[in-house]
Parts: structure tokens; sequence; C-alpha cells
């Protein structure tokens, strides 16, 4: 059963209200018909049918004089009626945790040298905590920012935005910037637009054909990294063996890619196979679908197919299964194409 602020059932005489709200939200009949008693001085009982929850949250009382009428409450008891017993509460928590203080102050400095580091791994739920806590850790950002954006499909305008507005601080700051992005990422505008926001400051832009997810890491202090799919939650790492490891794949991933400035990295070898191709042949060869393909190479699903089509026409594949063997005859995936050509040395 509903209850209201003060304690009573909201239910009274074996009648029951037909639109219970605590009195924090007061009714828009009850709003008005409370104020129209203030301003009168009373008001008929017969008006304030539609609003029974003056009386439940006692702001209307009977008339002595006329049965009636109802009289309004001055707002300024019906308050105070109100807020005493939340008073009488904080006042009793308030005793309860200086009691708990006293209890747990001589534990404080046992240990504490031992252990371990809190709040190391914090869960982000919603994209506005984890987009609070990605523009904390910018703020702070002193030294480099290290990230790897998955994906070189058009990102809505909205988050290349966002992006830029976190960016532009840092580069402004001297931040040194290092980012990985798919090969794919070269051929799409908006991303080299938002790229070209940038190029007289610290910031460098390499492409490799795969990466697997997104990461962030500021200052060699925090990193952040997404746990589902569709990116609405996230985890900030601040344990300091997670951020050495995590920048270590980093920079695992960043001695493999191509920099932007060095040009396309999808040549055609002698075998008539792209790099792009390869890449392909060997997730096909790993038992990878189109769609998981597609995702991890940055590209649509019909451009991973029209890419697997003229590599099943390169190896004379008539189908698909016919198509994993042939790879795996044919040698292409025995020499390293992991290390895209026009790299630069440095």
């Amino acid at each position: 059963m509903f209850r209201t602020l003060g304690g009573g059932d909201l239910a009274t005489s074996g009648t029951k209200a037909t639109h219970p709200h605590a009195v924090t939200e007061l009714c828009e009949d009850g709003s008005r018909l409370y104020a129209t008693a203030l301003r009168n001085g009373r008001i008929l009982r017969s008006d304030v049918e539609a609003a029974p929850c003056l009386t439940e949250f006692a702001l209307l009382h009977p008339d002595p004089d006329d049965a009636k009428w109802l009289r309004p409450v001055p707002p300024s008891v019906a308050l105070a009626r109100r807020l005493n017993p939340i008073e009488r509460e904080i006042t009793e928590q308030r005793r309860m945790s200086i009691a708990l203080a006293e209890v747990f102050e001589p534990f404080m400095s046992l240990g504490a040298q031992d252990a371990a580091p809190t709040h190391s791994i914090t869960v982000l739920e919603g994209l506005d905590r984890i987009n609070a806590a990605l523009d904390l850790a910018t703020v702070q950002c002193r030294t480099e920012m290290l990230t790897v954006q998955p994906s070189g499909r058009r990102s809505p305008e909205n988050r290349l935005l966002e992006a830029l507005e976190r960016d532009k601080p840092l580069i402004e700051r001297g931040v040194r910037i290092r980012t990985l992005y798919q090969h794919t990422a070269r051929y799409i505008p908006d991303r080299l637009a938002y790229m070209d926001q940038f190029t007289q400051g610290k910031v460098e832009y390499r492409t490799i054909d795969e990466l697997v997810e997104r990461l962030i890491v500021c200052d060699e202090s925090v990193a952040f990294i997404p746990i589902r799919d569709d990116r609405q939650v996230a985890l900030e790492l601040r344990h300091p063996g997670l951020v050495r490891y995590l920048i270590k794949v980093f920079e695992f991933m960043w001695a493999r890619a191509v920099p932007l400035q060095a040009g396309t990295p999808y040549e055609i070898d002698p075998d008539g196979i792209t790099d792009i191709q390869h890449s392909i042949a060997k997730l096909l060869v790993e038992g990878h679908v189109d769609e998981a393909i597609a995702r991890r190479l940055g590209m649509n699903v019909r451009t991973c197919r029209a890419h697997i089509a003229k590599l099943a026409t390169a190896l004379g594949s008539g189908s698909r299964a016919q198509l994993g063997y042939l790879i795996a005859q044919s040698g292409i995936l025995d020499d390293d194409h992991s290390v895209p050509k026009n790299r630069d040395p440095s």
C-alpha cells in the first residue's frame, strides 16, 4: 500500500484514492486547489473531490464552523510537519556515522602500506558517465594520450565533434597524441577532415589492417576499454600493472602500423592479391564469418564480400568451401603480410 511521507495510509475509512502519489509530487489538481484555498481562506469540500490527496497529506482540514467547507493549513506549518521526521532521521544517521568512525578509527593505520590501490577498476555504465570520466582524464592528462579507434566506418558527426572538443585542449597544452585507426579510415572524408584539424600539433596517426577494440590511455596512469559491443559500458582502469600491459599492447600494434602520410597500404602483390585481401584470407582460414571479418577490418559487409569475391577470382575458387582450401594450399599466408608496404622505417 502506498504511504504518505507522514506515515499514514493513503486509503482511509475503507476508501481508496484514485491517484496515489507522494507529497513531493503534488498533482496538478492538488496544486491548483491548494493555491485557491490559500487565496480564499477556505474551499468547498465538494470542490476538492478531484484531489483527495489534499486531505490525505493534511494540507486541508475541516472548517469547525461549517462542515461543507475545508480550511488550508499554512504552507509553513505543512512544511514543518514534513521536515521534522526527516531531520530526526538525519540526526540519527549522523550519530551512527560518528559511532562507526570511532569503532573503525583504530584499524585505519593497520596494513595501510600493503593495501591494494583503491578504485583500480571502475565500471562506467551509460554514455554520460563514460564521457564524464573521459573528460576528467583529458583535463588531467599532461604528457601523452594513446588511442585505438577501431572501425573506419563513418562515425556520426556529433561523435567526431565530441572527440574534437576533447582533443583540441590537449594539443593546445602540448600533450602528445598517438592514434591507431584501421586502413579503411584513409578513405573516409569526415575522418580525414578530423585528422587534418591537428596537423600542426604533436599528433601522430597510423593505420593497421586489423584492430580488435577501442582503447584510450592517459599519462600511463588511466586506461579506458569498452566491455560491451554497444559501448554503453566501459572499464576505467587505474591499476598500474594493467595500464602498463595495455601500453605494451599499443606499442606492439604501433610498431606494425603505417604512418598516415606514408601513402596507401593496399598495394597489389605479383600474385594479384592486395594486403587487405591477405588479411581477409587469414581471417577466413581462421573460420570467421563475413560480418566478423568486416567488423575487425573496419569496413562494411558489402565491401568485405567484394574483396572475398576478388580473392576467389584470383585463386580460381568456385565455392566458399573451396576458397578456404585454396587459400591454405596457395601459400599466400606463408609470407609475412602483417606489415604493410610503404612503411616508414622510423
